[in-house]
């Protein structure tokens, strides 16, 4: 109670608010790399409707995410946020379709596509929030693409076992995105977390 109250009025953010933000942070993060993964690895397996479906919630989980920067930078910092979501989807799903056939070109055109999206993450996140610095993001994104590819090779090669453990390193990576965007979040704007 006694922290609570002195970083609120120091003019800190709410230990409890940031903790709310982190955890819909986390689990909107979680469901991405959770949507992705099925749309991306079951899409040549499944009926066109349940592909429908799966990209209906890949969509509206990226809403989501974008969203949640609305109230901090504005509509037009979600959309953006939006576009580069959806072209780092876009890239996993391009290598994802290269790996399936053997298209070394094209699986080397996915992978510079990832890394010019996570270039394109970093100077969003580094142009807006000076608590979140360039090389910090763009390796933060690189790693969450780099275990997507990971993932889909092992797939490819039948190395189901490996595929679980990739999983688990995902999810805890994509924790530390979900709680570094939430901590400089609130460290810009502590006010909006009273």
């Amino acid at each position: 109670m006694g922290c609570d109250y002195e970083a609120r009025a120091a003019g800190g953010a709410n230990p409890v608010r940031v903790a709310e933000m982190r955890q819909t942070f986390r689990d909107l993060w979680l469901g991405h790399i959770y949507w992705v993964q099925h749309a991306v690895l079951n899409s040549a397996m499944s009926s066109p409707a349940k592909r429908d479906a799966v990209e209906k919630e890949v969509d509206a989980n990226t809403k989501q995410i974008a969203n949640m920067v609305t109230p901090f930078y504005g509509e037009a910092a979600s959309q953006k946020l939006f576009s580069l979501l959806d072209v780092n989807i876009d890239a996993v799903r391009e290598y994802s379709e290269a790996t399936v056939v053997g298209n070394k070109p094209q699986q080397d055109t996915a992978l510079a596509r990832l890394a010019n999206n996570a270039e394109g993450f970093a100077e969003f996140f580094s142009g807006v929030n000076p608590y979140l610095p360039k090389d910090n993001v763009r390796n933060l994104i690189a790693a969450h693409g780099a275990h997507h590819v990971l993932q889909i090779n092992q797939y490819k090669k039948k190395e189901y076992a490996h595929v679980e453990e990739t999983w688990t390193i995902m999810r805890q990576h994509i924790f530390v995105i979900a709680d570094t965007l939430t901590t400089a979040l609130a460290k810009q704007f502590p006010d909006k977390f009273s």
